[in-house]
């Protein structure tokens, strides 16, 4: 060795974590081996914590695990042979063991799964070309593993749910972009990717691009202003449109996601009316409505009612000849946004998107799509020649609306090449 030569150390590596879920089923594989040591069959417990999910989503209380966990050929083969009991202890340990990761309690536990095009009736036994189409897009492919979710009677989908089906059914939420959402996850679908065009949103009206200054709106006129949303959900976009100061007319036929947005406007501290059930039936005065200061408005139905309402109301404030000043222009009905947030495509509803926003100064509406990668800037300018031929221009009863397609954002891949896009069409008089 040479004199000044520091000889080398040999550190050891630093042994790789344990996950949660994996530690988890080590520790119940080990108790249930020692209950009968074929237990496990020929496969490992190291097996299994290897085919095991690695991450997971928290919507409190609940912890929600990837589409297709625990769904190996080992693992189905496993729990066919394993008694409820010998689960819920293993489920109950993964819970227990992401609570402690986390530092907050965890009470139920469900693997996710993709949404059905159709609902099969649990009495009819027919195929599901036969079933009911799932325009609700509820997720009865929802796996519950552990805690009670409520009933899981698909009757309760329907149009109509009693009051004490809701304080029964099993509810989770979660924050994002400073907004609590609330839903029942046997019940409703949560679009956790649509969070960058929520965000989107609640930046419109500051935009940064010299090209879209005509964006700009103060706060303070925002205040003034409505949003109507065809497509509501839980509230994704209501919510956003809400936080900017805004007045949300909503239109929404899932009686589940109707109460979820209800219960997350009051997390958030706003007015909200549901208009549902009998009331529908009778002679709606949206006037009257508009008239009050309740922040969000939604009617639990299908929105091909919405331009009627929204016709009647600016009829009924032009008869009645109401005299406001600018500041109270929020009651005129000058919307400013039409948010069309439906996949594969919006486009049953923007011929009424269109009469409704083609009388106000200027607005924007949100037409969402699926769109291959290729496609986008062809789909862009369909898009305008369509939106276009819906506002034909001369005669009375008011100044011509033009209409530009500015924009197509693209929130986030639907498939392999094909994007959920966002086309921000600006319609304006003149």
């Amino acid at each position: 060795m040479a004199v000044n030569e520091t000889p080398k150390r040999h550190t050891k590596p630093k042994p790789k974590p344990v996950l949660p879920i994996e530690a988890a089923i080590t520790a119940w594989a080990s108790n249930l081996q020692a209950e009968s040591a074929a237990a496990l069959g020929e496969v490992s417990a190291a097996e299994l914590a290897a085919q095991a999910p690695k991450r997971w989503t928290v919507y409190e209380p609940m912890v929600l695990l990837p589409s297709g966990s625990f769904a190996s050929p080992a693992w189905t083969s496993l729990k066919s042979t394993l008694s409820n009991s010998q689960l819920e202890d293993l489920w109950s340990r993964i819970l227990s063991k992401i609570s402690r990761k986390s530092g907050t309690s965890f009470t139920h536990l469900a693997v996710n799964e993709g949404i059905p095009l159709h609902l099969r009736d649990q009495d009819d036994g027919g195929t599901a070309e036969e079933d009911r189409e799932n325009i609700l897009r509820s997720p009865s492919g929802l796996q519950v593993l552990y805690g009670d979710f409520g009933a899981c009677d698909l009757r309760l989908s329907g149009e109509e749910v009693a009051e004490a089906d809701f304080e029964a059914a099993f509810w989770v939420t979660t924050k994002q972009n400073g907004i609590h959402q609330t839903w029942a996850p046997r019940w409703t679908m949560f679009s956790r990717g649509n969070i960058k065009e929520k965000s989107r949103v609640l930046s419109f009206h500051e935009p940064t691009e010299p090209e879209l200054q005509h964006r700009s709106v103060s706060s303070s006129a925002l205040r003034n202003q409505w949003a109507v949303d065809m497509y509501a959900g839980i509230g994704y976009f209501v919510f956003s449109y809400a936080k900017l100061g805004m007045r949300v007319l909503c239109w929404e036929l899932n009686p589940w996601s109707v109460e979820g947005l209800r219960r997350g406007a009051i997390s958030n501290g706003w007015s909200v009316r549901v208009i549902r059930g009998a009331e529908l039936a009778s002679d709606v005065d949206l006037s009257d409505i508009v008239a009050g200061d309740a922040r969000i408005v939604v009617f639990q139905e299908d929105n091909a009612m919405a331009l009627r309402r929204i016709q009647q109301a600016r009829k009924k404030l032009v008869e009645q000849q109401v005299d406001l000043d600018a500041t109270e222009r929020s009651r005129k009905l000058d919307v400013l946004h039409v948010n069309c947030g439906f996949l594969p495509s919006s486009e049953l509803c923007w011929a009424d998107a269109m009469e409704i926003a083609k009388d106000c100064p200027r607005a924007w509406l949100h037409l969402h799509e699926n769109v291959g990668v290729a496609d986008i800037e062809k789909r862009r300018l369909d898009i305008k020649e369509t939106l276009t031929s819906m506002v034909p221009c001369g005669g009375p009863p008011g100044p011509c609306a033009s209409v530009d397609v500015e924009h197509a954002e693209l929130v986030k891949t639907y498939a392999p090449g094909v994007w959920h896009c966002v086309f921000d069409a600006y319609s304006c008089t003149s």
